[in-house]
């Protein structure tokens, strides 16, 4: 097939070889499974473990016991994990199919500051405080952010490569954060909320606020998933895609548009978390290779399974407190980040 040897030939860590559909669906089978297995131990291991028994009777509506009332607040604490996890994992696999770009990740390239700049002035300067609100503005953070950092990687002889890219959207998303403490440090009345929301971490999490973030997340998906067929186009080259019958403009914007949503609407619940996007979609390319018709739904699941198991290796590793969420994905993610540089040809995928 002409996309996957041309994809191997570009991106060589990604073992891509073409995987029969049955291997796929059981890898499929699996990273479920692994994802369930995660929402369990998230909801019984943490600061105080519970029994089963108590599981099972808050699972119910109880919260009678110490026990029980730990667990009723560690479910929405997973579900939120689950869908913010899913959505990071498909933006950092569109953002790097519509880039071509191995180092792409809404993190990396300034978009997670640029949604978290917004909300900050947003509050800080304009009052505001409605949770919907709050998902609007990082979303539109998140978008200019990202036409910013591309605009800038763009300058110069080659376009936008892979590593001016990077560079541009490192810088960027370092001055953002000066912007952000700018902002934050003289206003003691919103100073200590927004902390921890910097970090990134799922702490907050309540029924109420995965909620108002759920349908942005869904339609994000829709966008992503409707775009796949055209991304893998896109990976043969703009002229290539252009002769197969693509709208290569109208389907680089639309697939961005789907990745901003997801990362923008992601921000404005859980902070600003990093590297899930970088590290989702290369561990899964070696099991689904480079179709994204398949690489989308198993982002989706790695990014689950990655930020489940962070928030639970947050909370055992850190007791009696708790270590954000976006500490854990960060020392995961660093050192991954430098292996892809050393290793990948920072040209594309």
């Amino acid at each position: 097939m002409t996309l996957t040897r041309t994809a191997a030939a570009t991106c060589p860590d990604a073992a891509l070889v073409r995987r029969p559909a049955r291997v796929r669906v059981l890898w499929l089978l699996v990273a479920v499974l692994a994802v369930a297995a995660l929402m369990v131990a998230s909801v019984a291991l943490g600061s105080r473990d519970v029994a089963w028994a108590d599981v099972w009777a808050a699972l119910g509506g109880a919260d009678r016991s110490l026990e029980e009332a730990a667990v009723t607040k560690r479910i929405p604490r997973t579900l939120l994990a689950v869908v913010t996890g899913a959505a990071l994992g498909v933006s950092g696999a569109v953002m790097q199919g519509v880039t071509r770009n191995p180092l792409a990740d809404p993190g990396i390239l300034g978009v997670n500051m640029g949604a978290s700049l917004a909300v900050i002035v947003a509050v800080a300067y304009f009052g505001l405080v409605s949770p919907t609100g709050y998902i609007w503005v990082a979303m539109g953070g998140a978008a200019a952010a990202a036409v910013f950092v591309y605009s800038i990687g763009s300058l110069g002889r080659g376009g936008a490569t892979p590593l001016k890219l990077a560079l541009a959207g490192t810088a960027t998303a370092a001055a953002f954060a000066s912007l952000v403490s700018a902002v934050v440090l003289p206003r003691n009345d919103i100073a200590g909320g927004f902390r921890l929301w910097q970090i990134g971490g799922v702490g907050g999490a309540s029924y109420e606020r995965i909620g108002q973030v759920l349908p942005f997340l869904a339609a994000g998906f829709a966008v992503c998933l409707l775009c796949a067929r055209a991304l893998n186009s896109l990976a043969l080259g703009d002229e290539l895609a252009a002769g197969l019958g693509e709208r290569v403009a109208v389907v680089r914007a639309t697939a961005a548009l789907g990745a901003v949503v997801l990362c923008g609407a992601s921000t404005a619940v859980t902070g600003p978390i990093g590297f899930v996007g970088l590290v989702v979609p290369h561990a899964c390319r070696l099991l689904a290779g480079v179709d994204h018709r398949w690489l989308l739904p198993f982002s989706a699941l790695g990014g689950a399974a990655l930020l489940v198991a962070a928030d639970v290796v947050g909370r055992v590793a850190a007791r009696p407190e708790d270590l954000e969420v976006g500490i854990v994905t960060a020392l995961i993610g660093a050192p991954f980040f430098i292996h892809i540089v050393r290793r990948q040809k920072v040209r594309d995928l």
